[in-house]
């Protein structure tokens, strides 16, 4: 969830049976087994042993604003880090964020109580430099925690928790696929393999192909559920994968495509790497000390009253100078505001409502992306509950396991939060993060809190607890009836279509951004912040020229 399973950060890389350094600037870690993850509409079923998840005062005030050189529309993360970045901006140094909610952060939801920290939302993020650059630029380079890096990876087969292979020099020895499928893997990825079909491939299309059977069923199929909660039948490779499937269009091949990327990385200028960053080792995700709230809190309370909360948008306008008038309902009753630019970062299905008086195609087109519905459920258990087999030193170690749909379990995966990161639960306890439901599993709308909790637990039972254990401890259930958004086949292009009818109707400066464009992951969120950033500074910057 997240990404929801980002968590357990895997990497594509990974699952291609490539060794990580291989391919530059490889795709998000299947980390929070949700942490790239980023959900909307979230409903609460329960939190049994929880409070209402920690939320920043509201800055909120109620003074006049005249114009401004851009509104962001969102208050989640994407907003928040477009703000940000805007802010420090002499192009766009006059930035209001708006946000429809009582609390800034949007998806992203930590509870504390009783010795336990939890996530209900994305739970970890891959730390790339733009993440990390947003992490120290919000004040919380000290209060970043990283996972272990040598903290195996876990995929159900055949009833046994198998680790995935976490380097090139594991390949031969991990037991997760046969010999055969393993020569299948490495033949197809030299370009051993039928050609591309000439339309746009779903992944499961393309890894078989490319990969064969095992692959995709062992590995990228239950890498999907954590990543998007999808159906590799219906995701697009090339929206949902784009820098792996660019290999093949580039190299002929995976391997063919990865060393040409390889040669033009070595050809093109190093920029130096901003020594303010941290230097994480090896394939790991991240978080916060106190959860991952601490990231919209923290750019929350440096942007101060630039953030409006319980502002709801109710309608937008061109006016005749050029410039875009927003009007809101708030507490302090309707206000408008008027402004050289607008991003909106808020769920497509909201926002093709919104943009539906300006352009009818664009909206249509947004209204098409489906977020299935996905359920975080955590848990927690006397250590003595995990089954001796998966104890290391009387420790339950690692990022998580993952579960294909053909195991026979309706968990997507569990991602083991006190043994990820510090200070999750209190001494003895195992705190454990389920996800359940996703694009295969809707009907978890229609279940309860404890129909839920039942289902993780049964699931637990067969692979990672004791089946004599004691019941878990419930902590909380929260459904987010509409989860994540699908990268489904003809992604890209509805999105050009959206964004191409906005512009040809005179909206050049109105802009779309958030998950559905820049990706689910967490990381992939904060980049794309600041690619709608650059954006916005070049709109603005040519304005000033005309």
């Amino acid at each position: 969830m997240a990404p929801f399973l980002n968590q357990i950060a895997f990497s594509p890389t990974q699952t291609l049976l490539l060794p990580p350094s291989s391919i530059p600037s490889p795709l998000h870690h299947f980390t929070p087994l949700f942490p790239r993850l980023r959900f909307s509409n979230p409903s609460i079923r329960c939190s049994v042993a929880g409070e209402s998840a920690t939320s920043p005062p509201n800055p909120t005030a109620a003074v006049p604003i005249s114009s401004v050189d851009c509104v962001v529309v969102g208050g989640g993360v994407s907003g928040l880090c477009i703000a940000q970045a805007l802010s420090t901006s002499a192009a766009a140094p006059n930035v209001v964020v708006t946000e429809a909610r009582e609390r800034v952060g949007g998806n992203i939801v930590t509870v504390e109580r009783d010795g336990y920290l939890w996530e209900e939302g994305p739970n970890s993020f891959q730390p790339s430099d733009p993440m990390l650059t947003m992490v120290v630029d919000s004040g919380l380079k000290d209060d970043l925690v990283l996972g272990d890096p040598n903290a195996p990876r876990f995929v159900l087969w055949n009833g046994k928790l198998r680790p995935i292979p976490a380097n090139l020099t594991d390949l031969p020895f991990f037991d997760l696929m046969s010999i055969g499928g393993k020569l299948r893997a490495g033949f197809g990825a030299l370009g051993i393999r039928p050609p591309p079909p000439g339309h746009e491939e779903s992944i499961e299309e393309f890894v078989r192909r490319n990969l064969g059977d095992e692959v995709f069923e062992r590995l990228i199929e239950p890498f999907c559920s954590g990543v998007y909660a999808g159906d590799p039948s219906k995701l697009s490779m090339k929206a949902a994968f784009g820098k792996v499937w660019k290999l093949e269009q580039t190299g002929g091949s995976i391997i063919g495509g990865t060393f040409k990327a390889l040669q033009e990385k070595n050809r093109a200028s190093k920029q130096p790497r901003d020594p303010r960053l941290p230097k994480p080792k090896g394939q790991t995700v991240g978080s916060f000390r106190k959860g991952l709230t601490m990231l919209p809190e923290a750019i929350s309370a440096r942007l101060g009253n630039k953030v409006k909360l319980s502002w709801k948008l109710s309608s937008i306008s061109k006016l005749d100078d050029g410039e875009y008038s927003l009007t809101y309902e708030t507490p302090e009753g309707v206000v408008s505001l008027k402004s050289k630019t607008v991003v909106m970062t808020i769920p497509s299905y909201v926002a093709s409502t919104l943009l539906r008086p300006l352009s009818a195609a664009a909206a249509d087109a947004l209204s098409k992306f489906y977020y299935p519905p996905v359920a975080a459920v955590s848990v927690s258990y006397p250590k003595e509950a995990i089954r001796s087999e998966y104890l290391v030193d009387g420790e339950l170690k690692g990022f998580g396991q993952l579960h294909p749909r053909t195991q026979g379990v309706e968990t997507l995966g569990t991602i083991y939060s006190s043994s990820l990161f510090p200070n999750r639960a209190p001494p003895g306890r195992v705190l454990l993060l389920n996800y359940i439901g996703g694009a295969t599993n809707p009907g978890i709308l229609s279940k309860t809190d404890s129909e839920l909790v039942e289902a993780v637990d049964r699931d637990l039972r067969k692979i990672l607890i004791n089946p004599n254990a004691k019941d878990p401890l419930a902590l909380g259930v929260r459904l987010w009836p509409q989860a994540i958004p699908q990268f489904s086949i003809g992604h890209l292009d509805l999105l050009d279509v959206a964004k191409g009818s906005l512009k040809k109707a005179g909206f050049e400066g109105l802009l779309l951004g958030g998950n559905y464009v820049a990706g689910v992951a967490l990381g992939r969120c904060v980049e794309g912040a600041y690619e709608v950033a650059a954006e916005v500074n070049d709109l603005l910057s040519k304005r000033v020229y005309k």
